[in-house]
């Protein structure tokens, strides 16, 4: 089955080549994105709207409440049956989105690790914010002394000890017995959307902009109304910690706007960083000529 892979850093275009691209060959644009699966986050992520959505099919968008805490593997597992569904309907599945991960997997495979019970995860988080990090990592480190995690990532160090106390055996077991790759690479067109960084942080700037005028400041405000736990995914978000805590009374609309573009400006950059060492054999291309040399690509016979 050939597919399309659209990757790229924030606010690159991705979606806007996506959408070009579905209406021209009759593709279903699958998204690729860990913050856009969240129902709560239309405008603050810039998910497709509702018009776009009309225009072709849209699969994965904001199908996942913000109170869960959504994984690749859970993603692995909702895109199994669209990609048998758009087999069996004789579309091309075009995955968009700036989740590197979310691509390594689906190309490469997965480690196997099980579900996670929630009163497993809820201790651990409660002991995250009771004791601190360090204190947790040190006894990762005592029940896992390969583990590679850093002392300061929280959110690696919960993962961690969620897996030791649900299963009784470190990350780096699970890693071990992969779960298969459900797409093949080499039968599929890998574009990574490279602006130059003076355009990219145009576009950064000019989404943000436009995500606070289209109400992305109500958007947070009820999520925040939620009283969730703040290290959810959801919570996390770009923007969305600045926007609580200006309406908390914390700080202005125009400081908590450039802490938000600021933070987003500073993951692009992990994002191209990522993608050299992780997708190496993807096709960086500026975005102006991305629809034509994605489509050249497809029309490709496979394995050339």
């Amino acid at each position: 089955m050939k597919a399309i892979l659209i990757a790229g850093p924030t606010a690159s275009g991705k979606s806007g080549l996506a959408l070009a691209l579905a209406e021209q060959i009759g593709g279903t644009v699958v998204n690729a994105d860990s913050m856009q699966v969240y129902r709560d986050l239309r405008v603050i992520t810039a998910r497709p709207t509702p018009d776009e959505e009309a225009r072709v099919p849209h699969r994965l968008y904001g199908h996942v409440d913000a109170a869960e805490n959504y994984s690749v593997g859970r993603w692995l597992a909702d895109v199994r049956p669209v990609l048998d569904e758009e087999r069996s309907a004789g579309r091309v599945p075009i995955f968009t989105g700036g989740t590197g991960l979310y691509f390594k997997a689906l190309t490469r495979g997965l480690s196997a690790v099980p579900p996670i019970p929630l009163e497993i995860r809820e201790t651990v988080r409660a002991r995250l914010e009771a004791e601190g990090p360090a204190a947790l990592h040190a006894e990762l480190l005592r029940r896992d002394p390969g583990s590679p995690i850093k002392p300061g990532d929280r959110t690696r160090i919960a993962r961690a000890l969620e897996v030791l106390e649900a299963t009784g055996r470190p990350l780096s077991d699970w890693h071990r017995e992969g779960l298969p790759p459900l797409i093949e690479a080499s039968g599929a067109v890998k574009v990574f959307l490279a602006p130059e960084r003076d355009e990219l942080r145009r576009r950064i700037d000019a989404r943000f902009d436009a995500m606070l005028e289209a109400g992305a400041l109500d958007e947070v405000r009820a999520l925040a109304a939620r009283k969730l736990d703040p290290l959810l995914p959801a919570m996390k978000a770009h923007g969305v910690p600045w926007l609580i805590r200006c309406l908390n009374g914390e700080l202005s609309l125009a400081k908590a706007a450039e802490g938000g573009k600021n933070d987003t400006r500073r993951y692009t950059k992990r994002q191209f960083t990522w993608a050299r060492h992780q997708l190496p054999d993807w096709t960086w291309t500026a975005p102006a000529g991305a629809l034509a040399e994605t489509l050249r690509a497809f029309s490709r016979p496979l394995g050339r």
